[in-house]
């Protein structure tokens, strides 16, 4: 049985893509959830073979939950499925770990070849979308991440993506498997590593220097 996992905010959108997704074969089963906590839900208590993952999500963004899946359910491929389909997105994407990307300017067929390739242990990009992103990775070869430029840990550099969508230590701690008391841990050491006094701070710079990226 083969169980695919759907995380898209628009109902229709979401009702549509799991009807897509019987076309890969009787044995298939989904499930389609609206936003991130309740995609945790269901990575916890079923044995999820992939997951389709919208990047504009309400509250957790796809893009700051990608991470979260690949540190806590790491066999659990990731296909992202989004309208932002420029080489930096795309090249962003890849890096944190997606298994394939799908514009949703494509079609149904676009969107089964990718999941097939990707069940069988390929990574999957467009030819033109692969094309662009290797452009923007060369044209921006010398740039630094926010977790290069502070020193970060990984573990530091999820939570500041958490705290700059106005998470709380509870809410970060939730989604990344830590106690509140760690969460407080890495939030001390980010501020004293990006030279600010607060959260707030830090929120307010990393999201600037992303924006500068």
């Amino acid at each position: 049985m083969l169980k695919l996992l759907v995380v898209e905010d628009h109902a229709l959108v979401r009702e549509g893509l799991l009807a897509t997704l019987k076309n890969l074969g009787a044995e298939t089963r989904t499930f389609g959830v609206p936003d991130a906590n309740e995609a945790i839900g269901v990575l916890e208590s079923e044995d999820i073979d992939m997951m389709i993952l919208d990047l504009m999500l309400p509250g957790t963004k796809g893009q700051t939950f990608l991470p979260v899946v690949r540190r806590r359910f790491p066999t659990v491929p990731v296909v992202v499925l989004s309208a932002l389909d420029d080489a930096d997105t795309v090249s962003r994407v890849m890096k944190a770990g997606a298994s394939g990307f799908v514009s949703k300017s494509g079609s149904s067929t676009d969107l089964l070849e990718a999941l097939r390739a990707v069940l069988s242990g390929e990574i999957y990009l467009p030819p033109k979308l692969r094309e662009l992103t290797n452009r923007s990775e060369t044209a921006h070869g010398e740039g630094k991440s926010l977790a290069q430029r502070f020193g970060l840990t990984a573990a530091q550099a999820r939570v500041l993506e958490l705290l700059t969508e106005g998470s709380s230590n509870r809410q970060i701690g939730e989604l990344l498997g830590l106690t509140e008391g760690t969460v407080k841990i890495h939030v001390s050491a980010i501020m004293k590593a990006m030279g600010v006094n607060n959260r707030s701070e830090a929120a307010l710079m990393a999201s600037r220097k992303r924006r500068q990226n």
